[in-house]
């Protein structure tokens, strides 16, 4: 059971991670980029329909959130050719216009996207003496390459001499670098295609797309730049169009043109996984502000349920009441350490002062508690009054103190006090805070709290420890010095 439970707990943990992307350390940060692709064009008076090409999903980036501005425009996304595109449309369109679309990614080295084969190979057709020029390349990279990879890298070592090599001169007067590159693969049975993709630089405007080529191979797209070869770290590259005709189309326009922005900013990482899904589907998330906070709270009391149980099974500390630890640390949590522990003194000691006078006057148990209440009620008000007269804020936190719990404290040490001592009353009420001081430095920790509300299965986890804890019969740590004189003894009759 306790192996079902923590596999349960961790496992169901990790996918919750990875499938959601919510971070297991509350300090966790993340890189997003905000990039703005600006489209600009003349408006002919006619109906007119805009497409804007979207980039798509690729490993390395986690789109978090997309926005437009267009005034007057209607808009809709569209698929052409397979490929998403930001569409507008409106009726008539006069002078010049300009129309936003924003898109926020995060920069995610652990996020891949698993990409399609690439469709049938279709050969260029060349004209000549392009064609000849062409073979001659691929007759020279041929015998010097192994693989599509090492045949792109060569391509473009042989087209950056140019000036060394005349049939790249020649064919490069002709085509574009990335276009000729691509087409060379292609003619070599090579898979290629071109690619349009943004340098990400923070703060930089007014940007334009650069055209890249990728090769695929092993079942994966691996990215070149015509004029300086294979590009290892795409980190900064944000690819936006895939082997598509063009980024913008206009009809009923002209002078169309469109330019990119953007700047990038550090945000917490579960900020930005709550962003991009939401309430994380079934979540504590999905609940109402008030009871998230509310739950916040409730979600620790696990943790201090197990420093109890160790505390008591193994190490062997007496508390006043099972789990009134907990209880405290709470109001701790509420109140801070120093202040919760002044005020939790002073209630049990002005309590056990009255209490002490109403054992004269002969009263039922269930009276007593209940006058108790009502005493621990006023010593509480008298305090709160008294604090914030005297500008103590922190006074008014006296609240926080689960009042039938010190009701019964104040009640329980009193009879301890009359049938043991004052000792033992020091020992149980010492133990008590000491394990609540414990509990509370575990539970107001940012780690433990950020794991308690946003992986609530972990408490499985809890479960099975306090299980495996339950089950130990042997030596508590508190009773090894009574052995200590036995132990000393021995020693000395074995000498």
């Amino acid at each position: 059971m306790i192996l079902v439970l923590v596999i349960a707990g961790i496992g169901i943990a990790v996918y919750r991670h990875n499938t959601y992307s919510i971070p297991f350390s509350p300090d966790a940060e993340q890189l997003v980029w905000q990039v703005e692709a600006r489209v600009q064009f003349e408006g002919t008076g006619q109906p007119t329909n805009v497409y804007l090409a979207l980039p798509p999903e690729q490993s390395g980036f986690r789109m978090v959130d997309a926005a437009r501005a267009s005034s007057g425009f209607g808009y809709a996304p569209a698929v052409r050719g397979g490929r998403l595109q930001a569409h507008w449309t409106k009726r008539e369109v006069i002078g010049e216009q300009t129309l936003f679309y924003k898109i926020e990614v995060v920069a995610d080295q652990t996020f891949a996207v698993t990409s399609p084969a690439p469709a049938l190979l279709t050969v260029p057709s060349w004209r000549e003496p392009y064609g000849e020029a062409a073979r001659q390349l691929i007759n020279t990279a041929g015998p010097i390459s192994a693989d599509g990879v090492s045949m792109a890298e060569q391509l473009s070592q042989l087209m950056s001499a140019e000036r060394d090599d005349q049939n790249a001169g020649l064919l490069l007067g002709e085509y574009s670098a990335a276009e000729l590159l691509r087409n060379l693969l292609l003619t070599a049975d090579v898979p290629a295609r071109t690619v349009q993709a943004l340098a990400l630089e923070d703060g930089r405007r007014r940007q334009d797309l650069t055209t890249y080529v990728q090769v695929w191979q092993d079942d994966l797209w691996h990215l070149f730049d015509p004029e300086t070869g294979r590009i290892l770290d795409t980190s900064g590259l944000l690819l936006w169009l895939t082997d598509a005709p063009s980024v913008l189309d206009v009809v009923g326009g002209e002078n169309s043109r469109v330019s990119f922005s953007m700047i990038s900013s550090v945000r917490p990482a579960l900020a930005v996984s709550r962003e991009q899904h939401g309430d994380f589907d079934i979540s504590l998330y999905s609940l109402p502000i008030a009871e998230q906070g509310m739950f916040k709270l409730i979600m620790l009391l696990p943790i201090g349920a197990l420093v109890v149980v160790f505390m008591r099974i193994i190490v062997g500390f007496k508390t006043s009441g099972t789990f009134m630890p907990v209880l405290i640390a709470m109001a701790f949590l509420q109140m801070d350490l120093l202040p919760g522990l002044s005020s939790f003194l002073i209630v049990i000691a002005v309590g056990l002062a009255i209490r002490s006078y109403l054992s004269s006057l002969n009263l039922l148990l269930v009276a007593r508690i209940a006058v108790l209440v009502l005493i621990v009620i006023g010593i509480i008000t008298i305090f709160s009054v008294l604090s914030y007269r005297l500008g103590l804020i922190q006074g008014l936190n006296f609240t926080f103190f689960p009042m039938i719990i010190l009701a019964w404290t104040i009640e329980r040490m009193s009879i301890t006090w009359e049938e043991a001592g004052p000792r033992e009353v020091v020992v149980q009420g010492g133990g008590s805070l000491l394990v609540a001081v414990i509990a509370f430095l575990f539970m107001s920790t940012s780690t433990v709290s950020h794991l308690a509300f946003n992986f609530p299965e972990l408490h499985l986890v809890v479960l099975a420890a306090i299980l495996l804890l339950g089950r130990y019969t042997g030596y508590r740590l508190s009773e090894l010095r009574r052995f200590a004189a036995f132990k000393s003894a021995t020693s000395d009759s074995a000498t």
